[in-house]
């Protein structure tokens, strides 16, 4: 399976997968007892109605009994006015559910967003979570507040009608639900195509919000390369696509409803036949005769009802098998139960037993495999000291991303260890790390909101001096200073108002504001102008001091200060050394940096 491709699902209808979507709801339990309360409440009333219509034609119609008439007109407007409180307290509190299912959902999926290692992300189009998250949660929210509902309504209804039918009159009870066995071979035969076709339809929705968040994110990339006929071809073909299964999943429960309603008109159909046959020869009485007229039409109206529900129940488990594939997606990276127990976990921190971190790092016999089965590392072993400033260099692909994403424990090692002060972190939480971790990457993202914001996201209770001093540290009070409302100037989303080199030195100031221990610049000069890395350069001289620290870089020039400079090539190291004893070796190394010499050499000689 293609892991950039949805799971497919084969199931029919799923009724332990529900019971896990209620037991996700538990919030709303409560609520959920009150309506079917209410509703069992209403289809008593409901049923009740024909009954004393029933009293009314035997006794009144003939001008009999009337002294009666007063309490029984009492009673039918009592009866009418609780139905009525009865269906507002009903529409309440299923909004209230709709909203508390939904909103319960959409917490418990981004928390489990937030344990997700990055392996899941780097499979996982943020279209496909984003639509789990957004309408198939709603989707789910809507089936569990109204069309479960009608479930226990339409049973009770069921129930309540059958009783009294089989108490006034056997035969003609019987000749009412004859029609039951044909109206359940019919549903369950159309159940099967109706969810098959509405799970193809989540996925189209699916593969469709992730075309809007390419096309959107992309949108520079697009325009530069003439791609918006072509891009819109594309996505023309996935909305037809889903435009078509869409209209054969309508037009299938289009011929279902009414074949569900012609049946249940036979029945009542055989009810006025036998009823009337039975009320001329006096069998039954007429008030008799109407009130199983009544609940003809009655009962199978609960059957439409339940029938419509079945099929919005097909047409939801898509979306339930799709938001609790996230919801219930085991994350790869997990402390165990002791370490859970000792220091807490991402969410409840015991940091009063975090160990202070000293910084020493050491791969022993580390081996590494992604998810697609591509070995990078294999019997990979270093040892840094604390404090020391380490330069991976290599070309593209040979490993250096992944050694540092082990550092960090973005992923853990398929082979071997990885130990920090001497103990394996598998025996540490990951918080513990990676809070003593600062990440400075290539195209640093900002969120949404002001600059001082940006900086306190590393340490939330930071004030207005360390959030000043950390970007003085950087070099960045100087632009900061010239913006319009200076730190309380909006960043725009994903820093979209600030410059590359701006948004780099936010990002380096966020970094350093909570003294991280350990530091990582994954390429963090190679996107910004001259000007701005030698302000960075300054910075990193005077941060990384006395701190363990990983450098990548593609500009050797800005890591030539380093303790040590590993080259790395195919997942091994094969150069170790600092910047003069590397160049006098004349190996890899001076290679790497006499080409790039020469060739910034030669694009400086043609700017001049």
């Amino acid at each position: 399976m293609n892991p950039f491709e949805e799971q497919d699902y084969t199931k029919q209808f799923d009724i332990k997968l529900w019971g896990r979507i209620f037991r996700l709801c538990k919030n709303e339990r409560t609520r959920l007892v009150k309506l079917a309360v209410l509703l069992i409440l209403l289809a008593s009333g409901e049923a009740a109605f024909p009954l004393m219509n029933r009293y009314a034609i035997d006794n009144y119609a003939t001008g009999q009994r009337l002294g009666t008439l007063p309490f029984f007109l009492a009673a039918y407007a009592c009866l009418v006015a609780g139905m009525g409180l009865v269906i507002y307290l009903f529409i309440l509190i299923c909004g209230k559910v709709e909203a508390g299912v939904v909103y319960h959902i959409r917490k418990t999926g981004f928390r489990k967003l937030q344990e997700l290692p990055f392996s899941y992300y780097d499979t996982t189009p943020v279209g496909w979570i984003m639509a789990r998250m957004t309408s198939d949660a709603q989707r789910i929210g809507d089936v569990v507040a109204w069309s479960s509902i009608d479930i226990v309504w339409g049973s009770a209804m069921i129930a309540f009608i059958t009783v009294s039918m089989f108490v006034l009159n056997v035969k003609l009870a019987l000749v009412t639900v004859c029609m039951f066995p044909v109206l359940m071979a019919v549903s369950f035969f159309f159940q099967r195509i109706i969810l098959k076709n509405h799970r193809e339809i989540r996925k189209y929705n699916s593969k469709i919000t992730g075309a809007y968040n390419e096309g959107i994110n992309g949108a520079r990339t697009t325009k530069s390369l003439n791609r918006e006929s072509k891009n819109f071809e594309e996505f023309e073909t996935l909305t037809f696509s889903m435009k078509s299964m869409s209209v054969r999943a309508a037009v299938i429960s289009s011929v279902y409803l009414p074949i569900v309603m012609g049946l249940g008109s036979v029945g009542v159909a055989l009810v006025l036949w036998q009823g009337g046959h039975d009320a001329l020869g006096g069998a039954v009485s007429i008030g008799t005769y109407a009130v199983f007229i009544t609940y003809a039409m009655q009962i199978y109206d609960p059957v439409h009802q339940i029938a419509r529900v079945f099929s919005e129940f097909n047409a939801a488990q898509a979306s339930a098998e799709r938001t609790l594939s996230l919801i219930e997606q085991e994350p790869e990276i997990t402390d165990s139960d002791e370490v859970v127990k000792l220091y807490g976990d991402s969410f409840n921190p015991v940091k009063e037993n975090w160990p202070e971190i000293k910084g020493e790092i050491e791969f022993e016999n580390v081996g590494f495999v992604y998810k697609t089965g591509e070995r990078v590392l294999e019997n990979f072993s270093l040892r840094v000291p604390a404090g020391q400033r380490i330069a991976l260099v290599g070309e593209t692909g040979a490993g250096k991303s992944t050694i540092i994403n082990l550092i960090c424990r973005f992923y853990e090692p398929t082979e071997g260890r990885v130990l920090i002060d001497g103990t394996d972190y598998k025996k540490r939480s990951q918080l513990w790390l990676q809070s003593n971790v600062g990440y400075v990457l290539q195209t640093p993202h900002l969120f949404s909101g002001t600059v001082a914001e940006n900086i306190r996201y590393a340490k939330r209770d930071a004030t207005p001096a360390e959030i000043m001093e950390a970007a003085g540290t950087v070099g960045a009070l100087e632009f900061i200073s010239k913006l319009e409302k200076g730190f309380d100037t909006e960043v725009g989303e994903g820093g979209s108002r600030l410059s590359s080199g701006q948004r780099q030195l936010v990002s380096f100031a966020r970094a350093i504001i909570a003294d991280p221990r350990l530091f990582v610049l994954d390429e963090a000069t190679s996107s910004v102008d001259t000007e701005t890395e030698s302000t960075i350069q300054k910075a990193v001289d005077s941060v990384l001091h006395g701190r363990t620290s990983f450098i990548v870089a593609h500009r050797l020039s800005t890591i030539r200060s380093c303790d040590r400079i590993i080259v790395i090539r195919d997942g091994e190291i094969i150069e170790d050394g600092n910047h003069k004893t590397l160049l006098k070796q004349k190996g890899a190394y001076y290679n790497l940096y006499a080409n790039q010499f020469k060739s910034e050499a030669e694009r400086e000689l043609l700017a001049r």
